[in-house]
């Protein structure tokens, strides 16, 4: 019989508030040591034995994804300047290639048929601009970051990372005659972007705890080896920073947040070297967006802001004098949350969430005081479930608007809305090759009902030929409740090969995210962090009770902040659940946010309290942290994923709790931990689909249910 690897005990003490806390694997931080890397090898090594079993299984699901998914492809063109850009996909290569082709004229708005030469050869004219192959070659890991091209169309700048760590290197392109610019900028976050006369790059860089914290100026041209600009440094360890330009690109502007600020600076973009000024002085607790547009000829600035107003409201500024007078465009809405507005020449596009799904609306920027079709009006879908959202929409003055759409059962898909007419024209569905039968699949909304009372809505697709409702059947339940992030229903190829197998798949959409509104958020974070937890053990017990599923037959997802949720849920209710999958899984947050020094920490202490200043807040994580609060019972089966170069959740809070689940409970965990990747895991699609492929086989096996559905 396998045994687990022997994970060296070394205490090491932690005192704060007058407790003292004894941490036996912290030792395992140090990923220069040979010791740490060594013992990282044996897990791995272990997990691979443990799970050979499953070979056959994984090479067919990972060919079951490839079988599915059209490998020589091409997205739908975007319009921008005198060009439309796409990438392509070619069979047998990891990584995309980023191209465009020529416009036809100055009017031509119609993106050009994707028909199967354009699939091959890519379109009439084309130019490539990067290939992500090349690119990659010679390194284990590969992950594209800023990628913009000059409005005048002559100049590429592009960033890449090839260690998994989110620390970027910039180098710029011309795109008139071969060869590059002698500029690279090394070490930058992930935002760079050229100004509107390409003369310059704005760009970001990251402090020791990788946050964003400073915005430069590099003159193109001026190589490596010269001084930049420092234009805006924001040295509050709380707020993100970052650069951009507005669509209408007559503004830079720079944006610092943190999860529960904001502030915002504006630059004329025909003055680059000029200075930024502050649009509202942040206040604590106050979040706005701003996007620019041109009514009647003025410059106004339209705002998404939170300014006594729960769930957002929308105002409209001079963008000469934004503190000024405010129009309200739409007043506070307690059952509608407001998320963002995109604003063009001719129209505004706005984004918002009721009832639990995402809504788009249009309305037209009014002409000499009004007109009848200024109002907003919402854009309708047919389905039970679904997502939409505002797409790539670069350009000013285009006369309709790119939307993606999707749902558990309708493949992802790309329509563009003619604001004037109306009319809305698919422009490609995500195409699924083999047997694929959208009629066979159906997508429901369950609500389960918490201890407090609260309604938990739960998402859920099947297959109805092989699930009966009300006869239990395997089931993966996912979970995520953290910094308002939404869950919502979309399609996945992959999933396919857990549906096909008679699975049911469903989200809960626990308190924590933001699929209900902000309330939902502000309840289901800091002290009121449980709430994450226990709703997504009642929305376990609900589908229990009735008759989804058993729990012999249940497996929980999630990862990151949902691997939290996933070691909290395995200490709370380990009843429940046959098998837990948690990826990337932040699970020692105590230790991790009360170390400034780490990345994010400070950051975080507006979504989870402040521990290392707060006795408060420091007992109420511990009471909840997955490391802290391992005990001896029966654990379900776990398996731990994680990535050496992880810079968001430490590779180091997952090895530590595999080892204390096993020491302290004699727990079934695994850890398998990626040498070569970070936070989103390993890069390329072929290895993307057979890591995917690892944790389907796994959660197949841990619920039974091993063959097809055919």
């Amino acid at each position: 019989m396998l045994t687990p690897p022997t994970t060296a005990k070394k205490p090491t003490e932690r005192l704060q508030h007058g407790d003292v806390y004894i941490d036996e694997y912290e030792w395992l931080r140090d990923k220069d040591d040979p010791a740490v890397l060594a013992h990282l090898h044996e897990e791995n090594a272990y997990t691979n034995a443990r799970t050979e079993h499953l070979s056959l299984l994984r090479e067919q699901i990972f060919e079951e994804i490839k079988g599915r998914t059209r490998e020589t492809d091409l997205s739908v063109p975007v319009r921008e300047g005198d060009w439309w850009y796409y990438t392509r996909t070619v069979e047998g290569k990891q990584y995309g290639i980023h191209c465009r082709a020529p416009i036809a004229s100055p009017d031509d708005w119609e993106p050009p048929a994707l028909d199967d030469a354009a699939q091959v050869a890519g379109l009439p004219g084309e130019q490539i601009l990067l290939d992500d192959n090349v690119e990659a070659e010679g390194h284990d890991f590969y992950a594209l970051g800023s990628f913009d091209v000059s409005a005048d169309g002559t100049r590429l700048l592009y960033a890449v990372d090839t260690e998994g760590d989110e620390r970027y290197t910039v180098r710029v392109r011309s795109l008139t005659a071969d060869g590059e610019f002698a500029d690279e900028i090394e070490g930058t976050g992930t935002g760079a972007l050229f100004d509107q006369s390409g003369a310059f790059i704005f760009y970001t860089t990251v402090d020791d705890a990788w946050r964003p914290d400073t915005v430069w100026r590099h003159r193109v041209g001026d190589g490596a080896d010269i001084d930049d600009v420092q234009v805006f440094h924001e040295p509050d360890e709380r707020f993100w920073i970052g650069v951009g330009l507005t669509r209408s690109r007559r503004f830079l502007v720079i944006e610092a947040g943190s999860n529960v600020t904001s502030e915002a600076w504006l630059l004329r973009s025909d003055d680059p070297t000029g200075e930024f000024t502050v649009v509202w002085p942040r206040t604590e607790g106050v979040e706005y967006d701003l996007e620019h547009a041109v009514v009647n000829g003025h410059d106004r600035l339209l705002i998404v802001h939170n300014e006594n107003a729960v769930n957002f409201e929308l105002v409209s500024v001079s963008a000469e004098d934004p503190q000024g007078p405010r129009k309200t465009i739409l007043a506070h809405n307690p059952t509608v949350r407001i998320e963002g507005v995109d604003a063009f020449r001719d129209f505004v596009a706005l984004e918002y969430r009721r009832e639990g799904l995402t809504r788009v609306a249009v309305a037209c920027i009014p002409e000499d005081g009004g007109s009848q079709d200024d109002t907003l009006h919402e854009l309708h879908f047919d389905e039970e479930l679904f997502t939409v959202g505002v797409g790539g929409n670069p350009e000013w003055t285009q006369p309709s608007l790119r939307l993606g759409y999707g749902s558990f059962v309708t493949p992802s898909s790309v329509y563009d809305y003619d604001v004037r007419t109306r009319e809305l024209t698919l422009r490609k569905q995500q195409p699924v090759l083999g047997e694929f039968d959208p009629a066979l699949f159906a997508q429901k909304r369950e609500w389960a009902t918490a201890a407090d009372g609260t309604r938990i809505p739960i998402s859920l697709v099947y297959r109805t030929d092989l699930v009966t409702p009300g006869e239990p059947a395997p089931l993966v339940l996912y979970g995520y409740g953290s910094y308002e992030a939404s869950m919502d229903p979309s399609f996945g190829i992959p999933r396919l090969s857990l549906l096909d197998r008679g699975v049911v798949f469903a989200i809960a959409h626990v308190r924590g995210g933001g699929e209900m509104g902000r309330l939902w958020y502000e309840n289901g974070k800091k002290l009121h962090k449980k709430n994450t937890f226990t709703d997504f053990v009642d929305s376990a017990r609900h589908l229990i009770d009735e008759g989804w599923t058993s729990p012999d037959r249940l497996v929980a997802q999630g990862g990151s902040a949902g691997g939290l949720l996933m070691g909290a849920i395995a200490n709370l209710a380990p009843k429940y659940f046959a098998g837990v999958l948690a990826e990337v899984p932040f699970v020692d947050p105590l230790t991790s946010i009360l170390d400034p020094s780490l990345p994010l920490t400070v950051i975080e202490w507006d979504e989870w309290g402040d521990p290392l200043h707060d006795s408060d807040v420091y007992a109420y994580m511990k009471s909840y942290s997955p490391l802290e609060n391992v005990h001896e019972t029966h654990y379900p089966r776990i398996l731990a994923v994680t990535s050496l170069n992880d810079t968001r959740v430490l590779y180091v809070e997952p090895a530590k709790w595999v080892a204390k689940l096993r020491d302290v409970a004699g727990a079934d965990a695994l850890l398998k931990i990626e040498m070569a990747a970070g936070h989103g895991g390993v890069s390329g699609r072929y290895s993307a689909w057979r890591e995917r492929a690892f944790s389907l086989a796994w959660m197949l096996d841990v619920i039974g249910a091993h063959p097809t559905g055919e």
